[in-house]
């Protein structure tokens, strides 16, 4: 008889029960991983395991990387995290969790590391096409709710990582040495000399709760998440995955998770500090959780097999919520993997995230008026993903070539050409009607970029000169941008037309020529700013800032990242958080504001409801992304960002038609952290409501508090 397998008793009450029957080796054996192979190689289908304990029922549990899809062997290879981010799209994000959430299932997986919810504080950042959210906490938490909720509605546990303040690998010589496919060097945990397994990220607790924690908070809130992935860095001192106040304080005991912390690989540093100040799990073999060290830890103290048990109960806890112990094991089966629907997921995905920066109007492509087409590129006929444990091998995929071919059609010849002799490409350019460049920018786990141009990293080339002189020789030169993040554009005057399809999954090709053709309307967002010059980044000139110095990172800019920065400085960027084109026209209008009283909801938690009309003028269907920015009254003791992103909706329209959008506030929109409460407090005074197209258009804008707060 195993009480514990009674499902009628809550799953606090099973793992005592469970945990009173293991041995004290058994309970050490639980808090480390079991192999290291498929971490190395992403071959076969996990990147890790955890041994169960078969004399009282405890699973094998096996983990798969996942941000992008399954890393190990072959796979789905959906759109960059930062693509999900662009479609500003709750639902399409849902829909990304359940394509990888099938696969990772029908690997035999149990536990999904994912999703990434870092936070854009540099652009150089080597995994900015992992973050879910781009530069904004709101944007990053509505998109991870529901790819949180998704992924464990299907029967896995989600991972939401790296908490807290991974914002960058780190700079060196093996930033040379990146290339796609290099996964050794790309994955960076051994093979490089970025530093992020060292720095320290010194981060204001204002600056901490307000910018690099709310993702995690409504994670953990909002989509009941199963378990937290601590990161490399140190925060304030501690290394994240032994920091008391990250992992018990705020996870914990202000937040109430009740599920389980588990370090990133190698992330573990000292097996007593780690059983104090709350790591659960390590998933690496044999190294900081093995039974050596943490028998050493338990030996030497102040660790106890007391904290041993707080962490086993917390790993069984999770099994029993989230129904691991009650289930079938999951077996491998890729066979019964629907490709063909995958793929096609996977192809609206990234249809929903790419952004049209510019048009003048040559776009959309009318294939009944052309001849000709050249594809240019070193992307051009190419499949791009970004490296690391996101760097997916595709069951198959459609390259740019292959898809502006196919939607062509055959009366339309196209042709392609690598880019690698300008000259040569500059000819085909010239001789045929239209000029598509696909320029590519390659970012990787493990390395920063050492600049904002193409050739950091230096693979491809000097794709700018490449785009000057094919926009000379046809102006009209439209570039498609295959990329990890920002880029600067210093071309951007010279061609007609400039979409950024970040890392675009399998049928990434399809999905641009779709778009470039009109058969879909563009409706992607920057998540991301997109500046001028690196001397515009918030960190610009602040070596203490970035990348540091001596493994110290000093957040100076506190929360003016991202857009805040650049409205804060009066910095004109190339391309503004938000921003994004369609092929139709919309006007926003009628900003009206219920419910704004001393008594209202408010003070209940609740809020008032800002509306506002949005008509389709142009004449086909398309998308419109309004967004609502809260500026708030700013003082020098609780200085403001001049706004921030507290609503956006995505309303499809018919042309000619209207809708009326409404966007509900709540208490946290206007509160601030409170560092010597230690806790969220409403600004007082009046604050602006404004409503537009992206954070540098904002057309409507009305005062907003409550009585008597704006007179």
């Amino acid at each position: 008889v195993r009480p514990w397998c009674d499902t009628s008793l809550s799953p606090d009450q099973r793992a005592a029960l469970l945990l009173a029957q293991l041995t004290r080796d058994e309970k050490i054996s639980l808090l480390g991983g079991d192999e290291l192979t498929g971490v190395a190689g992403g071959q076969g289908t996990h990147t890790g395991t955890s041994n169960g304990i078969a004399r009282v029922g405890v699973p094998t549990i096996y983990f798969s990387d996942g941000p992008a899809g399954v890393r190990s062997g072959n796979a789905t290879a959906m759109p960059s995290p930062l693509a999900i981010g662009a479609s500003f799209d709750p639902k399409n994000s849902a829909r990304d969790a359940r394509v990888i959430a099938d696969e990772v299932i029908k690997k035999g997986n149990d536990i999904v590391f994912a999703p990434t919810v870092d936070i854009v504080r540099t652009p150089l950042a080597g995994r900015v096409f992992e973050a879910l959210g781009g530069e904004d906490p709101y944007l990053s938490s509505q998109l991870a709710v529901p790819w949180i909720k998704a992924v464990q509605a299907m029967g896995l546990i989600a991972n939401v990582k790296h908490y807290a303040g991974n914002n960058q690998e780190g700079t060196g010589p093996a930033a040379n040495l990146a290339r796609p496919g290099n996964f050794a060097v790309s994955l960076g945990t051994l093979a490089t000399t970025g530093n992020r397994m060292r720095i320290d990220a010194r981060i204001d607790e204002r600056t901490l709760h307000e910018l690099y924690l709310p993702m995690f908070e409504a994670a953990v809130k909002k989509a009941n998440v199963a378990s937290v992935m601590c990161a490399y860095n140190k925060v304030n001192g501690p290394f994240a995955c032994e920091n008391e106040p990250l992992l018990e304080d705020i996870l914990r005991d202000q937040w109430g998770f009740e599920g389980m912390t588990i370090a990133d690989y190698a992330a573990a540093h000292d097996a007593g500090a780690s059983l104090i100040n709350g790591l659960d799990v390590e998933p690496f073999p044999g190294l900081v959780y093995g039974p050596v060290l943490v028998n050493l830890a338990l030996v030497t103290g102040p660790a106890t097999m007391a904290d041993v048990d707080r962490h086993v109960l917390r790993y069984l806890r999770t099994l029993f919520a989230y129904g691991a112990m009650d289930r079938p094991a999951y077996q491998p089966n890729e066979g019964t993997i629907d490709q063909a629907a995958n793929a096609a997921s996977s192809r609206r995905a990234a249809e929903e995230g790419m952004v049209l920066l510019k048009n003048d109007g040559l776009l959309p492509l009318k294939r009944e008026e052309l001849d000709s087409i050249a594809v240019i590129g070193p992307a051009a006929d190419a499949y791009l993903t970004g490296g690391g444990s996101s760097e997916i091998k595709p069951f198959s995929t459609t390259t740019p070539f292959e898809g502006i071919t196919s939607e062509a059609g055959p009366g339309v010849d196209v042709t392609t050409d690598d880019g690698s002799d300008p000259a040569r490409a500059s000819q085909l350019a010239s001789k045929s009607e239209v000029a598509i460049v696909v320029a590519a920018s390659y970012s990787t786990e493990g390395v920063d970029r050492t600049c904002l141009s193409f050739e950091c990293p230096p693979v491809y080339g000097d794709q700018d000169a490449l785009i000057q002189q094919v926009a000379a020789a046809n102006p009209k030169t439209v570039v498609v941008i295959e990329s990890g993040g920002p880029v600067l554009t210093p071309w951007s005057e010279q061609v007609a037309g400039v979409l950024e399809a970040w890392y675009p999954g399998s049928e990434g090709g399809s999905a641009i020529a779709r778009i470039l053709f009109g058969t879909v309307n563009p409706s992607g967002h920057l998540p991301v700013t997109f500046p001028k010059s690196e001397a515009d980044l918030p960190t610009a000139g602040d070596q203490n800032a970035y990348p540091g110095v001596n493994d110290v990172v000093d957040y100076a800019e506190k929360l003016l990242v991202g857009y805040r920065h650049y409205d804060a400085k009066g910095i004109e960027p190339a391309y503004p958080f938000g921003h994004g084109l369609s092929y139709t026209k919309f006007r926003y209008s009628d900003l009206r504001i219920k419910g704004v009283t001393r008594d209202s909801n408010a003070q209940k938690g609740g809020g008032p409801v800002v509306s506002i009309t949005v008509k389709n003028r142009g004449q086909q269907s398309g998308v419109a992304v309004p967004q609502l920015y809260l500026s708030l009254p700013s003082t020098d003791a609780v200085p403001q960002p001049p706004k921030a992103l507290k609503g956006f909706k995505r309303i499809k329209l018919a042309p000619g038609k209207s809708k009326r959008v409404r966007f509900a506030l709540d208490r946290r929109a206007f509160s601030y952290w409170d560092v010597d409460r230690d806790r969220w407090r409403i600004v007082r005074g009046c604050a602006k409501v404004l409503v537009g197209s992206s954070s540098r258009k904002t057309p409507l804008g009305a005062p907003i508090g409550r009585s008597g707060a704006c007179r």
